[in-house]
């Protein structure tokens, strides 16, 4: 074989070629861009110019007969961080809206539901502020220069035609945004963008019709942390709003309105005859503005992105968190509001009737997001140890007694500094609202305003101080895991496995969920977990195969001490005679298909339908990938896991464990993964690889996860196979492994004779056909055997026949751990004929 060798391609070159081909793709997005740029810059929005004869409003586009108005208001855009923030938004998700839709589409949706959106929103404001509603009169006195409205438009439209992953992340993320805005800024552009998500969510449906799938899909239980953590964000992101914006229209807005501080000239003015209840806090919040109060401010934000990162990886912790602050976001929301509503009348009247609704909608909110978390609750299981737990909680308790007597101590000595005099009783209460943002607590007056000193200066930063403390002990509390004293075992675990033993499954033993018991002088190990008092242990004993009789003897002692009854499951013939020796029950609860590489070749009439696929695959330049997770390119990672989302989400069914790994398994960086793509450079399929060693060395592979992409070549998991067995054969290794088909019976020989049925195999081959329909156990068992394998029987072992029930149970608490009801509903539905 001839091997080319190539001078590196200069990086300018490289550079150009991804632009040209990224213009190639996009021509619309880029088009756009260059369009807003040179509009901005020629008609100076950039320095604060702001054409009204071009900006869309009731006042220009009605009032005045500018028509064009809702289609140059989708080319102009009214400040330089608004071009920016557009400009990001266009050449990422539009763009790959565009992708979607098509260049010609995306520039028609772009106008089309940009200005029907203005138009249904003019419409809107207008008839809103006739019936005297506060927040459409401020609107409609707004004028409009926003292309946001049409990008919004293309993307929500585009979604419909989007792999499900990115279809969900899209609309949840995206319509969660814009809603946020509209609550909380409640500006014109803000409702326009949101009627144009509305009305391009609906297009794309109607654009999307015909094509496979339902307009309800399932998530993955990765998936639905990340969604989660997206909306407990986004939730979270009203204080900044309102502070970036400037702008507090919205329903939400009363919720944060002292974010942004009180002018204390305004208060000047507006109390200087008379000097109200509420002139007492808001002359306490001027005069302790400052770094501290407003960083204090942003605390909703930084806990809900705090919560929101802990979330998306599943730690209980951080679920107990984002519950905590919604519940507090609602209860201080409705004692701000309910407090403000009696203590000044001005404002409501100000408002009018829609004080009411809107004090609601601010509660509302953090509850249905409390709901959300109520309802997931079982997805976020990772727990921290109680000794990390304790430590947090005593780090905290105490930071908050200290800081609060370190608080009262200085106020009482410093009492001189204070705006006006206070008593003891002032400054214990004061105390206690340092450690709030001001926002919530606008309707509460506050007599304590220390206007100079180290008084003032602990006023203001004794809370975020506090809150330091908290963010910074939580992130530790992260990386605490109840598995802390498991990490040791399972690389002790790892350890053993490269030595030998634990069979072609025995990697298995590594994955979440399994905790480790090791014989005393270390030459062997098991696997294993307990559910209901059943420790059920996976594969075989890992370690010195001369002394797995005694390995097995050990656990089983081990498990009499702790009170538990020991099963082992999914082991193979070898280990049959040491439980025969017991006197214990075996069954057969599987086959695993193995495939020896050494006469590995795809000759003769046995391996034609193999032969033709890989053929196949060879002629239409299929190419292969062998890699870790952690060494794919971003790009390939992502497309994975769209890949696999999309196939999770087209199941109503519950995602199965214990022996059947899927997209946290194959990120372990000891599994290999083998990749197909076409020759566009599209992902076909992807399949994993579980390594099983003898004296260090690899000498099997084990099949683990199969995804194959929509669309692709029929064949195309015979030819990733087939290649992944030559590849690996070159390399050396002995053979691989299809893996175990649970509930299947290897086809008998010549001349063989089915075994005597008995109860539990008529029971279990009912189980299998039952399931069938579910899961495709027999069907997966057929395709695995278009590879001629070797059949090896895998068992199950067991004590006491009487617990048979509970070990059931077991078993399938191990595959199904995490189901919700409607979980249970969808696998009925799918089990029934």
């Amino acid at each position: 074989m001839t091997t080319q060798t190539h001078s590196p391609e200069p990086a300018v070159t490289r550079v150009a070629r991804h632009i040209g081909r990224y213009v190639r793709q996009h021509p619309f997005s880029v088009a756009l861009s260059i369009v807003l740029v040179t509009t901005a810059l020629a008609w100076g929005t950039l320095w604060g110019n702001h054409p009204l004869e071009l900006a869309a409003s009731p006042l220009t586009t009605f009032a005045a007969g500018a028509w064009w108005t809702p289609i140059t208001a989708l080319l102009l855009v009214d400040s330089a961080i608004d071009l920016v923030l557009t400009l990001a938004i266009v050449l990422t998700v539009m763009a790959y809206a565009e992708r979607l839709l098509g260049s010609l589409r995306a520039l028609m949706l772009f106008f089309g539901v940009g200005v029907a959106a203005m138009l249904a929103g003019i419409g809107i404001e207008a008839l809103a502020a006739q019936g005297g509603a506060m927040w459409a009169l401020a609107a409609e006195a707004e004028t409009v220069l926003d292309p946001a409205v049409g990008v919004f438009g293309v993307v929500m439209a585009g979604s419909a035609l989007a792999p499900a992953l990115f279809r969900r992340r899209i609309r949840l993320i995206g319509l969660a945004g814009v809603l946020m805005f509209a609550l909380y800024a409640g500006d014109a552009d803000s409702i326009y963008r949101l009627l144009a998500a509305v009305i391009g969510l609906f297009v794309g449906m109607l654009l999307a019709r015909g094509t496979s799938g339902s307009a309800l899909y399932r998530s993955s239980y990765g998936e639905t942390r990340t969604l989660v953590a997206a909306m407990v964000a986004v939730t979270g992101l009203g204080p900044l709003i309102v502070l970036i914006s400037g702008i507090g229209n919205g329903p939400l807005a009363l919720a944060v309105a002292g974010f942004r501080g009180v002018d204390a000239r305004e208060v000047l003015e507006r109390c200087a005859d008379d000097f109200s209840e509420r002139c007492v806090a808001d002359v306490s919040l001027a005069l302790s503005a400052g770094a501290g109060p407003f960083l204090l401010s942003l605390l909703p934000l930084a806990l809900s992105l705090l919560a929101a990162w802990g979330l998306r990886v599943g730690r209980r912790a951080a679920w107990i968190l984002a519950v905590i602050v919604n519940i507090a976001i609602a209860v201080l929301t409705a004692v701000s509001l309910g407090t403000l509503a009696l203590l000044d009348t001005a404002t409501v009247d100000i408002v009018g009737e829609e004080f009411a609704l809107w004090a609601v909608a601010a509660v509302l909110v953090p509850i249905a997001v409390v709901v959300m978390l109520l309802i997931t609750r079982r997805r976020f299981a990772v727990r921290a140890p109680k000794e990390a737990s304790a430590r947090f909680a005593l780090t905290v308790l105490g930071a908050f007694v200290l800081l609060a007597t370190a608080y009262v101590v200085i106020a009482l000595t410093a009492m001189s500094s204070f705006a006006v005099p206070v008593g003891v009783g002032d400054v214990l209460v004061d105390a206690l609202r340092r450690f709030l943002p001001a926002g919530f607590l606008q309707g509460v007056p506050a007599a304590v305003a220390p206007t100079e000193g180290l008084a003032l200066f602990a006023h203001q930063w004794v809370g975020v101080v506090f809150w330091v403390i908290v963010i910074i002990g939580m992130l530790v509390l992260y990386r605490a895991t109840s598995s802390d004293r498991d990490a040791a075992g399972e690389k002790r675990f790892r350890e053993l496995l490269r030595t030998g033993g634990g069979g072609t499954l025995g990697f298995m033993g590594t994955w979440p969920g399994n905790e480790y018991w090791f014989a005393d002088d270390g030459s062997g190990a098991v696997a294993y977990r307990v559910i209901n008092g059943i420790a059920l242990t996976m594969s075989d004993p890992v370690g010195d195969e001369t002394r797995s009789a005694a390995t097995i003897r050990g656990f089983v002692d081990f498990c009499d001490a702790q009170g538990w009854s020991p099963v082992f499951y999914s082991f193979h013939e070898k280990h049959l005679a040491t439980f025969q020796d017991f006197g214990w029950q075996y069954l057969s609860v599987g086959e695993e298909t193995v495939i020896p590489l050494g006469t590995f070749e795809l000759t003769g009439k046995p391996w034609a339908k193999v032969r033709q696929a890989y053929n196949k695959g060879e002629r239409e330049g299929i190419t292969t990938l062998w890699s870790t997770w952690d060494d794919l390119p971003a790009t390939i990672a992502a497309e994975i896991t769209a890949l696999s989302e999309q196939w999770v989400s087209e199941k109503e069914l519950p995602e199965m464990g214990f022996t059947l790994g899927g997209m946290a398994e194959l990120k372990d960086p000891d599994v290999a993964l083998y990749l197909a793509f076409n020759k566009n450079g599209g992902l076909e399929a992807i399949t994993s690889w579980l390594p099983s060693w003898r004296d260090g060395r690899v000498v099997g592979w084990t099949i683990d996860f199969m995804r194959r992409g929509d669309g692709s070549m029929p064949g195309i998991m015979e030819f990733i196979i087939a290649s992944a067995a030559f590849r690996m054969k070159e390399e050396g290794v002995e053979v691989i492994s299809l893996s175990g088909a649970p509930l299947a019976e290897k086809p008998l020989a010549p001349g063989e004779e089915a075994p005597e049925a008995t109860v539990m195999t008529r029971l279990l081959g009912w189980l299998g056909k039952v399931l069938e329909p579910a899961y495709g156990f027999t069907s997966l068992f057929r395709f695995k055997a278009k590879f001629n394998p070797e059949y090896h029987t895998i068992y199950m072992a067991y004590a006491d026949p009487a617990q048979l029930p509970t070990i059931g149970l077991a078993i399938g608490k191990a595959y199904l751990p995490e189901v919700s009801p409607q979980e249970y509903v969808a696998l009925a539905k799918t089990l029934t004929p």
